[in-house]
Formats: structure tokens, sequence, C-alpha cells
């Protein structure tokens, strides 16, 4: 495997992991919280794909699906939010605004997705250390960026997966 197929698997597995969580769910249950503070799987699965679209879109100084495609406004929909926001620093309230039907959730993934397999498509080991932001210190290359967002979406896919298992049916 070279540098862009295994960038490809790891998105991949991604899209696999939030498809079969939401496969069946209706509104209720994707709103579900077991606690007044935590996350639904609307929102984590919103969120992760948000983070996606967006830190992706910068790193290849492309733009981001959820505008071009008409996302922000199919969201805006569904909920008042800013189309910039990724969801990062939500607070609880925030948090229960975010309501989608899964196959919204699923489409915008899918549409992220093809965007990323496009960008990642001649990625090489010799580009992941290109600095893609310098607002850290170290500057973030685009290594760490694809690794961090990769780390990121299945972080909040395996919690939209645990939370599937717990939702009332």
């Amino acid at each position: 495997m070279n540098t862009a197929e295994i960038l490809q698997d790891g998105f991949g597995r991604v899209v696999e992991s939030v498809e079969r969580t939401l496969d069946g769910l209706d509104e209720v249950q994707l709103t579900h919280r077991p606690t007044a503070d935590a996350n639904s799987i609307a929102w984590l699965v919103w969120h992760l794909t948000r983070v996606q679209d967006d830190h992706l879109a910068a790193a290849f100084d492309v733009e981001q699906v959820y505008t071009t495609q008409g996302f922000a406004q199919q969201f805006g929909e569904c909920f008042d939010h800013d189309p910039s926001d990724t969801g990062y620093g939500h607070d609880s309230q925030q948090v229960a605004a975010v309501r989608a039907p899964a196959e919204l959730l699923q489409e915008y993934l899918g549409a992220v997705h093809a965007q990323t397999v496009a960008l990642v498509a001649d990625v090489s080991g010799d580009d992941l250390d290109r600095v893609v932001d310098e607002r850290w210190d170290p500057p973030v290359t685009l290594g760490v960026r694809l690794v961090s967002v990769l780390d990121d979406d299945l972080e909040h896919a395996g919690q939209a997966a645990y939370l599937r298992g717990i939702v009332p049916a």
C-alpha cells in the first residue's frame, strides 16, 4: 500500500462505521442523549463530517463541500447555525439543537468522503511534511492534520456506535 491508499482506507472505515450506526434510525433515536450533557448520534456524525470537510478543505486549499454542494442550506432547514460552525466547543444547548435525518447526515458524509478520497489520491510520503497550519507551535504538517482528523473521526464514529447500542428502540 502507498500513502494515498492507506489514507483512503482509513477514511473509508469512518464511512463504514457511520453507515452501520445510522442504518434504520429515526430522528428520536438520532437525537437521544443518555444524559443532559451527552452528545447525540446526530451531533457526533454532523460534527465529525464538518471537521473532516473544514480541515481537509483548508489543508488542500479547496472549498468546503458544506457550502459548495448546498449542505449548509439543507442543514439550516433542520437547525439554526452558522455555516462556518463545525461543532467545536458546542455547549449542551447547541448539541441538542442539531437535528437532521439519517439520510442527510449520510449524504453529507458521502460527499465529504468523495472529496477526501480525491484530495488524498495523489498524496505521497513527501507531501506529509508540507506545513498546512502555521497558527500552532510547532506548525501543523499535512501528515499531522490528516492523522488528527482521522483520529477525531474514528473516535466520534465509535462514540456514535456506542450510543446506537443504548438508544431506546
